[in-house]
């Protein structure tokens, strides 16, 4: 059962998608915000994890048909009951705006911005450290 449910319609190809998004419990919502943004940062996070969290986030997610309603659970209802991965997107989109309230009126941008920042330092650190393992002469073989 969601907390607070809110009815989201999305457009796909001309059909009205209903959807029911829910609220987040307090330490649930903590891990699921915690672990968004990095692990959804290209060459930082990890696929595996970008999926655990948003298969976290989809479980506060129901499908609303005309005769029942679907809830999210697992990773085969998400793919069953979600036609493209543009859809997907959409949803996680409007759930993490439903349920942090500093994303709301722009604020999701300077988040993303400011997570950056934070990420930057780490990027350089660690393109640095790659950079100057490649740039290691080897060792010629010896003509003997």
């Amino acid at each position: 059962m969601l907390i607070d449910p809110k009815e989201i319609t999305i457009d796909y190809e001309g059909e009205e998608l209903k959807f029911n998004i829910g609220k987040f419990p307090a330490t649930v919502g903590r891990e699921i915000i915690t672990k968004y943004p990095v692990a959804n940062m290209p060459k930082i996070g990890d696929y595996a994890a970008s999926e655990e969290t948003m298969l976290k986030l989809m479980s506060y997610v129901e499908r609303v048909y005309p005769d029942r309603v679907q809830p999210l659970i697992n990773k085969a209802l998400v793919d069953n009951h979600i036609p493209s991965w543009e859809v997907l997107a959409r949803i996680e989109v409007e759930t993490i705006n439903y349920n942090c309230t500093f994303f709301r009126n722009g604020k999701a941008l300077d988040f993303l911005k400011k997570s950056m920042s934070l990420a930057e330092p780490k990027i350089i650190e660690m393109l640095t450290a790659l950079s100057g393992q490649l740039s290691q002469a080897k060792k010629q073989p010896s003509k003997n």
